[in-house]
């Protein structure tokens, strides 16, 4: 058997070194797939933990800030100038205010109605730019929309009183009405009011 299996040189075969090889692949491919697998079920519990990350929860926080467009169904809408009939009183003991604010008031796009005195209990009696009186449902009405004529005008309702139209009483410290300008601006902000947020539920 010598001489005719002998081995020369100094080369051996290796039998078996292509499949350790071969599995020492397999088992760092397994690895770094469990690994990859385990970072990726971390991440998704983490996001279902935390609501989403941080994209989605910045996104959560601006929906929970959402500008309601629409007004709420429960406001009353405010009437035009040209819907509102005034009396103006004057109770000061100065002569020809009522005609002169009554002539503006009308410039302005409002209704007059009765022009002169104002009645016992409110004649001299009162002290700042004036009152504004009108019957219950006016207050949310015809009131706002008036006051923005007469700055610092007090405003007053009277439950027994009938009819729609409300009272302008000048009082001692009244000088003029509003400027047209600022009552323009004040007119729109007040039929355009902005708008409230809508806070989502789970916000």
């Amino acid at each position: 058997m010598g001489g005719q299996y002998r081995i020369t040189g100094d080369k051996y075969p290796r039998m078996r070194g292509r499949r350790r090889r071969g599995r020492l692949v397999l088992l760092v491919v397994a690895s770094a797939a469990v690994l990859g697998l385990t970072g990726w079920g971390t991440l998704q519990l983490v996001d279902v933990f935390t609501g989403g990350g941080g994209r989605a929860s910045a996104v959560g926080t601006k929906d929970c800030a959402t500008p309601r467009s629409s007004p709420s169904p429960s406001a009353r809408p405010l009437p035009e100038p040209g819907r509102i009939t005034v009396n103006v009183l004057n109770a000061t003991t100065r002569s020809g205010l009522a005609k002169q604010t009554a002539d503006e008031l009308k410039k302005r796009g409002f209704k007059i109605g009765d022009v002169g005195n104002a009645p016992e209990e409110y004649d001299k009696k009162v002290k700042g730019a004036g009152v504004l009186l009108g019957p219950t449902a006016s207050l949310d009405t015809s009131l706002p929309v008036l006051a923005t004529q007469l700055s610092g005008a007090e405003r007053r309702t009277d439950a027994a009183r009938k009819g729609a139209a409300v009272d302008l009483i000048i009082g001692d410290a009244f000088k003029e009405l509003t400027k047209k300008a600022d009552a323009d601006k004040a007119l729109t902000r007040l039929a355009e009011p902005s708008p409230a947020p809508t806070v989502k539920k789970g916000c």
